[in-house]
């Protein structure tokens, strides 16, 4: 472990920006770097860090076509390494999950590749916030895992490399760091430990849910009373660090096609629509979808991992304070949602 003051942190972003492309959460998103910024004390950002590895819009290929000849151009440029500093252990986790999408046989190469790249510097939670959740999920924010761990106690941050890539960051900083006993960070995770005790949502559970549960769950009538309050916006598939989907779409220039890809919604009347129609004509049945994809069919395809890392991120943006801790409470059989 080491250790390096908080008074000295410029100096430590500046040394790895000789070699890295270095991102910080400030203020409601991650930006990159430049001399002065520091990373904020919010315990999450609005929009999370998916974007690094699975961007909202992404550019796929171009195309053009002449008679019956069609012309394909690979437009994707080499990445650059970069390091993601201060992701919490939620979002860490959620890398995990869109790894299981993404990374499957076929592996999705756009992803892999900025994967490959990226460097997770992953802070612990100093103060969880009422609307976190992660514990129900197995995620310790005291011990936030990624390619290095990062603590910061009494004005010193305290790093930890897990892998080759985070020992790599620690060496080409290693004249700027100093060695760390750990017994600071150790005090710091049992004082979180205590705040996780203390909030609101610590007794939810996943009791209920979880590979086998489609049809003891599916025609619930709990589910039209849950998804009349629901207003379709979308807003929640949009700040969750796990949703995967995704539309291509191709856009005429006057160089011929572009095809690219952007976020989509399970939420949305015409998403997945096709010739034949919507599959899911309700928005009581889209509301399901969405809920039983996280909470039964994500961990009955992927060794019970459900496809949340209750990060909160959706009970504060909601605008109608619908979310799936209300959904957990209410099918759990915990009727005070």
């Amino acid at each position: 472990m080491y250790k390096i003051r908080m008074d000295k942190i410029d100096g430590l972003f500046e040394k790895l920006c000789e070699r890295y492309d270095l991102f910080l959460p400030v203020g409601d998103s991650y930006k990159k770097y430049e001399k002065g910024d520091k990373p904020g004390e919010k315990t999450n950002t609005v929009r999370s860090p998916k974007d690094f590895f699975f961007p909202q819009t992404e550019d796929i290929m171009k195309f053009r076509t002449e008679g019956k000849k069609t012309e394909l151009t690979d437009i994707r440029v080499g990445k650059d390494d970069f390091i993601i500093f201060g992701a919490r252990a939620c979002d860490t986790k959620s890398f995990d999950i869109l790894d299981r999408v993404f990374l499957s046989p076929p592996a999705d190469t756009y992803y892999k590749d900025k994967r490959e790249h990226g460097v997770i510097i992953s802070a612990a939670c100093s103060r969880p916030s009422e609307t976190c959740f992660c514990k129900t999920y197995g995620i310790d924010p005291a011990e936030p895992g990624g390619d290095i761990s990062a603590w910061t106690v009494n004005g010193t941050l305290y790093l930890q490399p897990n892998t080759e890539k985070g020992r790599a960051v620690t060496d080409a900083a290693s004249g700027l760091l100093s060695e760390a006993d750990g017994n600071e960070v150790e005090e710091e995770k049992e004082r979180i430990k205590k705040i996780l005790d203390r909030l609101p949502l610590r007794d939810l559970t996943t009791d209920g849910f979880g590979a086998g549960k489609t049809k003891e769950l599916f025609d619930k009538k709990e589910w039209e009373r849950l998804s009349e309050m629901c207003l379709g916006c979308g807003t929640c598939t949009f700040v969750c660090p796990t949703c995967q989907c995704y539309d291509i779409k191709d856009c005429k220039t006057n160089k011929g096609v572009l095809r690219y890809r952007c976020w989509d919604s399970c939420m949305y009347s015409d998403f997945t629509k096709m010739s034949a129609g919507q599959p899911r004509h309700t928005r009581k049945e889209r509301f399901r979808q969405r809920f039983m994809h996280k909470l039964v069919y994500f961990p009955e395809n992927n060794d019970g991992e459900f496809g949340c890392v209750g990060c909160g991120r959706c009970l504060v943006s909601c605008p109608v304070s619908m979310n799936i801790v209300k959904v957990m409470k209410t099918l759990g059989g915990k009727n005070d949602a």
